[in-house]
Order: structure tokens, then C-alpha cells, then sequence
């Protein structure tokens, strides 16, 4: 019984997400008290009904105390947390017992995560992130929240049967020949012949990567791009997934008889060029989190029911913002093309490209940040006192602010807005008569941020996608033919490769008593191979029943409780648990792979975002506290979650753990192109 809701500080309901049992539980509550004959409420009333105390109880306490409750237990054991980004209140429900509070707030951030990659910069304005959510155009509505519901579900589905996404790391497909083969293929025919030719449109292809389910076969980035976070990758991985949903079913064919058609394997995790370790922010499991809607169940909401959403065109790409790293610094929620182009089910092919005006978002990001810069620094001064009357932040860019909305009307953008609030703006800040920069200004800064967020709207979201910006359908279809005729060969081989880790048992014979590894290279934040699914695993060797979930249980408790440790400051855990030993250890090495020297990692509060990847980026931020001491050298932080039968002595273990490690490492030195 599971509930995932956005609202307003209205408490108006901007998006929710409920599984079959909440939605008939609602039901049951507020349609019995309906006089016989009369229509029941809207779904979408009964939820606001329910939801409305809670969130306008909470903004008054944020209003009056300045601080509000994060989470809540009630005498039916339901649990409720809660999190306000800017003025919008996320409130994750579970009444079954099978999500914690940890779990709820994974779901939110995740939610968080997923509307960045969705709208981008319209998200720093609460404004126009509830006109994004919550478009008075019904058929609109219907689509965005059916995408968002969409996309919770995949998400779901992937988190509890897909290791990468347990642990979230990109796991990699390995065949060391193949790999080098379809990079160079990428790097010097597709990705050339696209940027080369006039049916292009001006867009220009950055990133090309093949997808076999959700396991990464080879990724090439263009000279001048910037690397693809592992937060990005992961999201667009889970919106690949949603288009074209994996088979879970694993195929028939034997292990053995994929043995024979290839050659030994080496195991490595290539790194992405260049490393995105100096970029980005901070801001931050356990078991599955969503329970699934039957496909065939309708939106609840009354208006929603009669509307159906049209598939997708496959030639329509998708506008996805991304972090970009240019010359000019670190960029959040730049605006690209993605085009997702099926190959054969299972296997894709993904283009991210950069636009023609992707440099506009640049200069709106320029100019929010120097907004929000200047409203932070007067909100710390005291009431009627000058901030500074001399130079300021906001004094450098008032030329350039001017010469961009010049250019803006030049592209036919409309500006009237944004000019005004401008206008009002420079009005108070520079004129003599004004108060100057002083804490006045705060509500004018929040007008220009506005206006610039609705400048970035105009010009970049998804319904301002017209048919001649992107690429050709006649571009793409070749595309897609050359990249079949490159592996048609190695299509029936890579499907089952990608569902059974045969090689796994040899590592598990070298090391008696070991169950089961994770090992995860968390600088280049991808899994390092044969490690790739547990549920692979399982399944192909212990089979479908009650042992093979026993183990899945045993090793997704694991990973929550090696998280519970980290985030409390410890990078080495052993516990006994039944007829188990798990160890967990996190370390630090150079780039010869030698360990370098433990040193205590900061703790995090108990209401910090969970640590991962796709809530926030926590171990970017770890290798920049642990790099302060090691400047000189390239620091490379690594994971290692091992499961032994609790009989084997732990001498043993721990001896097991380090020869594993030492193993995994040397084969995984070798650089993406």
C-alpha cells in the first residue's frame, strides 16, 4: 500500500502516484460516505481530502518555527516522510511494512531527480515547476503524470531485480574484443557520419551508447563533450527501459553453449574521459519501493480515465537536461536531444546530441546563479541596513545581462517580461533615488530568477521541440541499420550474455565458502564485472525458487546495512547473520592501484539524502574531501561487499576479500576511448 505525492503550499495537488491497494483503500473511505446515487469524488479530491492537514500543517510549522517534521508513524503503522524542495511539499506513503523511512526518502529524491531530467532549470522556479506538473491542458496533464508514473514503476522494477541499480552503478557488458570494436565503430562512422551531414539539422551528436536491458556494451563521447554523470546515466538508462521494457524472463539457451562460441573474457571497467570528479554539488535502500500497477488499471482521477496517451513517434526525441562540464564550468540541467533507437528487443541504441542554442541555457544559468548569489547575501543583512553600495557581483553582468536580452529579442524570443522585472530591478539597485543594493532587493532578485527560468522555458522545453530541430528520419533509420549490420552477428549472443554471468562460477571455485561479491568502482561509478546481477545469478544457477530469493534478500539487506554504517562514518563492516558472514569495506587507492592511508570519513545527519547516485552524487563528494590531503596523485575510490557461509573461519574471509580485490583490479585498468 504505497503513495507518492507533490503538492503545493495551497495543497494542491501537483502529482501523485498510488499503487492498486492505496487507490482502492482511498476509494473504499470517500465513497462510502456518498449519499446513495450521488457520483463519489474525483481520486484526485479524495487524495487532496486526505493529504490536506498534513501539508498545511507542515507549512505553518515552516512558516512560524522555521522547521517542520520530517516523517511519521501512525497507530496503523502507516509511515509518512516528507520533504519540501523550494515550496513544494514530496510526501511518500507506505502502509504495508515492506518500505522505511530510509526507503520513502529514497523514492522522493528519486522523484526529485527524474523532474530535473524532465524540465531542467524550470524546476528552480516553484512557479513554473506547478504549471510543469500540473498543466490546465487535461490531455497534457494526462500525458506528463502517465510519463512520471511510468517512470517510478521502471524505476521500481529495475531497483529490486537489477543489481546496478541496487547498488546504483552503471554495470558494463564485457567482451574486451567487442567493446574496442563497436567504440572505434561509434567514434569513426556513426558518430562521424551524423555530425557530418546536412540532415543533421545543427544538432551535433555528443554521446553514442549501446544498451543491452540495462547493461552498458560500449560509450563514446565526442572530443568536445563533457563527461556523462553517472546520476545522468543511470536516468536515462531507466527512461530507455520505460520506452522498451526488458524481457525479465531469462533465455533458454544454455550457458555452456554461449561458452563455446567465445573466446576467455578479461574483466574491466573502462572510466569515462574526461572524469567528472571536480564538477557537480552536493545535495544524496534497502528493498523495492514501488509495487507495480497492473497495466490494464485506469488513472483514478475522473478526467483522466477517458484520455489515452498516444506511443511515442520513435523518430521524436526526448529533451533531457544533463550536467555539462564546458570550458566555462560546471553547468546543471543543460538541455540535449536523446534519441532512442531499438536495435532488436533488448538491445538499443542512444544518441544524446547538443542543440543549436544550447549556449542561451549557459547564460541563463550564468545569471540565475549571480541572482541567487545576491538574494542569499541580503537576506544575511539586518533589517534597514545597506548591503554594499560599492561593486558587486550584480554590477559586473549588469552590461552583459542587457546585451543578452538584446539577443534574446534577436531570436525572436519573447523578453517583455523578463525586461521588465529588469527594469524594476535596475530601478532600485542603480538608480540615486533608489535604496540600492539592499535587502529591498529580495523580491525583485526572486522576479528576475522567475524570468529568467521562463526565458529557458521558451526556449528549451519539450513542447518548443519543433519537427526541424533534430535529426532526420532518414539520419536516424540509417543509424539504426548500420549499428544492426555491426551486430547482427553477436545480437543472440549479447541478449543471453546480458542475463547469465557464467564466469561467475569460476571466481566462486577459486574462493570456497563464497556466495555472492559486489565490487564497485565508485570513481568512475560503474560495477566492475562478473559481479553484474544478482537476480542473474541466482536464477540461472540456484534457480527460481525459495533458496535463490533467500539469497536476494540476504544481499539486498546487505547493501541498506552497509549504507545504515557509511553514512554513520564506518568504511568497514563484518557481521554475522545466520548462516552468513558479510563484509563491507570501502578504501581509497592511486592510480597503481596501490591502498592509500584510511582516514575517518565525515558522518552524515539523519536527514541528509541517502547516499547513492541518483539522489545525489555522495561519492564525488567523498573523493573531494579525501583528495584535500592527496593533491598531487589521481585518488580512486573503490567498494567491495562480499556474502561466505558463516563456516568459514574469518581469517579466511577477510584473507578472501583482499586476493578478490587484488584479482578484480588489474584487468580493469584499461581506458575508454
Amino acid at each position: 500500500m504505497k503513495c507518492l505525492l507533490v503538492a503545493s503550499e495551497s495543497a494542491e495537488v501537483l502529482f501523485y502516484w498510488t499503487d492498486a491497494e492505496f487507490e482502492r483503500k482511498i476509494r473504499e473511505q470517500y465513497g462510502a460516505s456518498q449519499e446513495e446515487g450521488e457520483r463519489p469524488p474525483a481520486f484526485e479530491d479524495s487524495l487532496n481530502t486526505l493529504f490536506a492537514p498534513i501539508i498545511i500543517s507542515c507549512i505553518t510549522m515552516i512558516d512560524r518555527l522555521g522547521d517542520s517534521y520530517t516523517s511519521f508513524t501512525t497507530d496503523n503503522n502507516h509511515v509518512y516522510v516528507l520533504h519540501q524542495f523550494e515550496e513544494c511539499l514530496y510526501i511518500a506513503v507506505n502502509g504495508d511494512g515492506q518500505e522505511s523511512e530510509e526507503d520513502l526518502k529514497r523514492k522522493i529524491y528519486v522523484m526529485k531527480k527524474l523532474t530535473q531530467v524532465m524540465f531542467g532549470m524550470m524546476t528552480l522556479s516553484s512557479a513554473l515547476l506547478r504549471k510543469e506538473l500540473r498543466p490546465q491542458d487535461t490531455e497534457q496533464r494526462t500525458r506528463i503524470w502517465k510519463k512520471l508514473q511510468s517512470l517510478l514503476e521502471t524505476y521500481s522494477r529495475l531497483r529490486e531485480q537489477d543489481q546496478s541499480f541496487l547498488v546504483e552503478a552503471v554495470a558494463r557488458l564485457i567482451h574486451p574484443t567487442l567493446c574496442e570494436q563497436c567504440i572505434e565503430f561509434l567514434e569513426r562512422r556513426l558518430v562521424q557520419q551524423i555530425n557530418t551531414s546536412a540532415d543533421r539539422a545543427g544538432e551535433e551528436v555528443l554521446h553514442a551508447f549501446i544498451l543491452v536491458h540495462t547493461k552498458l556494451l560500449a560509450f563514446y563521447s565526442s572530443r568536445n563533450a563533457s563527461s556523462l554523470t553517472t546520476s545522468d546515466l543511470l536516468t536515462l538508462i531507466i527512461m530507455v527501459q520505460d520506452l522498451y521494457p526488458s524481457n525479465s524472463d531469462l533465455d533458454e539457451t544454455a550457458p555452456e553453449d554461449v561458452e563455446h562460441n567465445t573466446a576467455p573474457e578479461i574483466f574491466y571497467t573502462p572510466e569515462p574521459s574526461p572524469t567528472d570528479q571536480d564538477s557537480g554539488q552536493m545535495s544524496g535502500d534497502c528493498p523495492p519501493v514501488f509495487q507495480f500497477v497492473d497495466p490494464d488499471i485506469q488513472m483514478a482521477e475522473d478526467s483522466l480515465q477517458t484520455l489515452e496517451v498516444p506511443p511515442p513517434d520513435p523518430a521524436t526525441p526526448s529533451r533531457v537536461f544533463l550536467e555539462a562540464t564546458p570550458k566555462e564550468g560546471c553547468f546543471p540541467m543543460m538541455p540535449h536531444s536523446m534519441y532512442c533507437l531499438p536495435l532488436w528487443p533488448g538491445i538499443t541504441l542512444v544518441l544524446l546530441t547538443k542543440i543549436p542554442n544550447s549556449q542561451v541555457a549557459i547564460s541563463v544559468y550564468v545569471y540565475l546563479e549571480a541572482f541567487v548569489k545576491l538574494e542569499k547575501r541580503l537576506g544575511e543583512v539586518q533589517e534597514g541596513s545597506v548591503a554594499f553600495r560599492g561593486q558587486s557581483p550584480i554590477h559586473d553582468l549588469r552590461t552583459k545581462l542587457e546585451k543578452f536580452i538584446r539577443a534574446l529579442a534577436s531570436m525572436d524570443v519573447q523578453t517583455t517580461l523578463l525586461q521588465a522585472a529588469w527594469n524594476e530591478f535596475k530601478n532600485r539597485a542603480f538608480s540615486r533615488s533608489g535604496p540600492g543594493i539592499s535587502k529591498e532587493l529580495v523580491p525583485y532578485c526572486r522576479n528576475m530568477k522567475i524570468q529568467l527560468c521562463g526565458v529557458y522555458r521558451q526556449c528549451f522545453a519539450t513542447e518548443c521541440m519543433g519537427n526541424s530541430q533534430r535529426l532526420s528520419p532518414s539520419l536516424q533509420e540509417r543509424a539504426q541499420s548500420m549499428v544492426q549490420e555491426k551486430l547482427m552477428d553477436w545480437k543472440d549472443f549479447l541478449l543471453v550474455k546480458s542475463k547469465r554471468n557464467i564466469t561467475m562460477v569460476s571466481y566462486l571455485e577459486e574462493f570456497p565458502g563464497l556466495v555472492h561479491f559486489i565490487y564497485v568502482d565508485r570513481t568512475a561509478g560503474q560495477m566492475i564485472a562478473p559481479s553484474l546481477n544478482v537476480t542473474d545469478r541466482t536464477a540461472s544457477e540456484l534457480g527460481k525458487g525459495p533458496l535463490a530469493q533467500f539469497i536476494k534478500r540476504k544481499v539486498w539487506g546487505l547493501v541498506a546495512t552497509a549504507r545504515r554504517y557509511l553514512q554513520k562514518g564506518y568504511t568497514t563492516v563484518t557481521l554475522r547473520d545466520g548462516d552468513y558472514f558479510f563484509c563491507y569495506f570501502l578504501w581509497f587507492e592511486n592510480e597503481t592501484g596501490y591502498k592509500l592511508e584510511v582516514v575517518d570519513i565525515p558522518s552524515l545527519p539523519d536527514d541528509s539524502a541517502p547516499i547513492g547516485m541518483l539522489a545525489w552524487d555522495y561519492y564525488r563528494k567523498l573523493l573531494r574531501y579525501y583528495c584535500k590531503s592527496h593533491q598531487n596523485e589521481v585518488v580512486k575510490c573503490y567498494e567491495l561487499l562480499t556474502v561466505h557461509l558463516g563456516v568459514i573461519p574469518s581469517e579466511y574471509i577477510l584473507q578472501h576479500c583482499s586476493q578478490l580485490a587484488r584479482k578484480l583490479w588489474e584487468p580493469s585498468r584499461i581506458p575508454l576511448l
